[in-house]
């Protein structure tokens, strides 16, 4: 939808966005922070996750599992890109730190039709540049090593809101 800008020019309307910042101070609480998310989590549902290495993401994954009810041992699908775990909803744990853009990573088979069913947890975001969807939760963190992290969780659309609220 085409909205005013200043000067009179038109715009695209981007989708509401609602954050919430947390802070937490220890891999127990990044993961407390991830159960909370994977509790509200729905089928369809896309988690990106965003920060350097050792900022937690696979700790914020773990989480996640805990709260679909997955008491696997989660690691970090580095290797072999996707991870799949069955719980409440799957689990699909991608992660993408070696490959270079969105044409390898859908090469490598991110995308799949299973995923419908259950909720997909990405790792390295970037990586798929333009062919990665808007309607989406991000979790950013800043921090790594033993600092305290400062994690932002962001509904970039209104069908994600509910995991702000539980990130609270």
């Amino acid at each position: 939808m085409a909205r005013p800008l200043a000067g009179g020019r038109l715009g695209i309307e981007t989708p509401a966005t609602f954050e919430v910042r947390v802070r937490t101070t220890s891999a127990t609480e990044t993961i407390a922070l991830g159960d909370r998310l994977g509790r509200v989590a729905r089928p369809g549902d896309l988690v990106c996750l965003w920060g350097d290495l050792g900022a937690g993401k696979t700790q914020v994954a773990k989480g996640v599992a805990l709260g679909l009810g997955i008491d696997a041992t989660i690691t970090s699908p580095t290797f072999i890109l996707m991870a799949e775990y069955p719980g409440r909803l799957p689990l699909f744990h991608v992660d993408l730190y070696r490959l270079a853009d969105a044409a390898d990573a859908l090469a490598g088979g991110v995308v799949d039709d299973r995923q419908a069913d259950g909720l997909t947890v990405v790792e390295w975001p970037e990586r798929m540049g333009d062919v990665l969807p808007a309607d989406r939760l991000d979790v950013r963190i800043e921090g790594t090593g033993d600092d305290p992290r400062t994690i932002a969780v962001e509904a970039r659309a209104e069908r994600y809101r509910r995991y702000v609220d539980a990130a609270r």
